[in-house]
């Protein structure tokens, strides 16, 4: 038995400890679970620039709108900040980026047939208030300047400290302008 098992304090000498450790906490194979995240980059269909989200038919009309899907509103003060449906969020990344957050499922296949649904969606919504939706890497058409901050509170405290440290690294506030996409795992 590890030594991390118990509540201690002594380092990892050992890689054994290290697999220890997480073999422990790991579930039966019978239950293990995949989700899956990904970023989109809300655009205008009409200038591909960037959506903000106060602008009329901005982010939060379109957050708003999701509701016809069955998607609840979760806010941050007056704010909408994302959408939650069953084990699913929908939330907004630094530069409005959209990020899905699957829920837990048992196959690849759940979670295409998951995503095929949420673009379903939010094409629909989009095509409704003239936005588009960019799973790309990095913003192609906007420099930095033109993506609109999200209004997060950590969102703002991020911005502020990026600020500061971008005259040292100007790509500091890389989650600002990026968008990925990453499995989970959950065993």
């Amino acid at each position: 038995m590890s030594v991390l098992l118990k509540e201690s304090s002594e380092p990892i000498t050992r890689r054994r400890q290290l697999v220890e450790y997480f073999a422990q906490a790991s579930k039966p194979e019978a239950e293990w679970l995949i989700g899956c995240e990904h970023e989109k980059f809300p655009y205008r269909l009409s200038s591909l620039k960037p959506v903000g989200y106060d602008e009329p038919e901005g982010i939060c009309d379109f957050l708003l709108r999701m509701e016809d899907y069955g998607w609840k509103p979760v806010t941050e003060g007056d704010h909408i900040i994302g959408l939650a449906r069953g084990a699913a969020a929908i939330s907004l990344e630094p530069g409005g980026q959209l990020e899905l957050a699957g829920a837990p499922v048992a196959t690849l296949h759940d979670i295409a047939a998951e995503n095929a649904q949420h673009l379903t969606e939010v094409n629909e919504v989009g095509e409704v208030f003239g936005i588009g939706f960019l799973g790309i890497g990095f913003h192609p058409s906007a420099a930095r300047n033109e993506i609109p901050w999200m209004p997060k509170e950590r969102y703002r405290i991020m911005r502020d400290y990026m600020l500061k440290k971008r005259q040292a690294r100007p790509r500091h506030d890389a989650a600002h302008v990026y968008g990925t996409g990453e499995p989970r795992f959950r065993r």
